[in-house]
């Protein structure tokens, strides 16, 4: 596990195997909660899941602690997925629909401009406080400390995160809402599918600088403990990287994911949203 190379694939494996996790988890819990009232899902069964898997945030809010005191090749790696196990919860807490924000109404057609801006930001406000109060405590917790591998992770998915929403809302050519889940289908109409504009090049330029910036310090890393650290973050920038161009190039990225998750609930008849006018109000 010193190597470099087994490190970059270890970040790989890591975010397939997360962001899989989250999706299969969110998957069933919409096939639990569709009910065949018209307001669909009650979210009873992504409430529980989130409730359940409060351990798991404790355990890497602990992980990050344990970790930062020695920067041992176990520390690094333990870090690493104690960061992601953090950044997991928060995710799964915003696509179950418990922490997202106080606007859950699509968007009227009429908006645009900063209206639009204004009602997108209170879509997901509580999400982007709890994801900005989780860095500052990572930020406390490895201040001056011998390891600080967890808080440059979580930087790069903060930042990555932050990017492909703003590029989601002006504008990107390719969309996936496949894995959108019930408690966030409202989501859609924030969407913008069309011609990129400047949030891409500024996005994916700031994290392609961010992977070469570790490449090179891992470069001349002074020991393979650091060698591994900056192979995981080099690695994870990349990848953020990476997907911001899926959104451009049309590559079947679903397709990672798609054969290991149950079929979509179809109980529930998804709404017109350009004929629908309730949302309006």
């Amino acid at each position: 596990m010193t190597s470099p190379w087994i490190a970059a694939l270890f970040a790989l494996f890591a975010w397939w195997f997360f962001t899989g996790a989250i999706l299969l988890i969110v998957r069933r819990a919409d096939g639990g909660d569709v009910t065949r009232s018209k307001d669909a899902p009650n979210g009873v069964a992504h409430g529980r899941n989130v409730f359940l898997s409060v351990p798991i945030l404790a355990l890497g809010v602990a992980g990050v602690v344990v970790s930062s005191t020695a920067p041992t090749l176990v520390n690094i790696y333990v870090a690493f997925v104690s960061t992601l196990l953090i950044w997991g919860w928060i995710e799964l807490a915003f696509l179950s629909g418990v922490i997202t924000g106080p606007e859950r109404r699509p968007c009227p057609a009429h908006l645009t401009g900063p209206a639009r801006f204004n009602r997108a930001w209170h879509t997901v406000s509580y999400h982007e406080v709890l994801l900005l109060f989780a860095l500052l405590v990572l930020l406390n917790i490895t201040n001056g400390a011998e390891n600080t591998v967890a808080f440059w992770t979580y930087l790069i998915l903060f930042v990555a995160r932050i990017s492909a929403k703003l590029n989601l809302f002006f504008g990107v050519p390719r969309i996936n809402t496949e894995f959108v889940p019930l408690p966030l289908q409202h989501l859609k109409s924030y969407f913008r599918q069309g011609p990129i504009t400047m949030a891409f090049p500024v996005g994916v330029t700031f994290l392609s600088i961010t992977a070469v910036c570790f490449a090179d310090r891992l470069i001349v890393a002074p020991t393979p403990e650091a060698a591994v650290g900056f192979a995981l973050l080099t690695a994870l920038a990349a990848l953020a990287a990476l997907e911001h161009w899926l959104m451009v190039v049309p590559l079947p990225d679903a397709k990672l994911w798609r054969w290991m998750l149950p079929d979509a609930p179809t109980t529930l008849a998804p709404k017109n949203y350009a004929k629908d006018k309730t949302h309006e109000l």
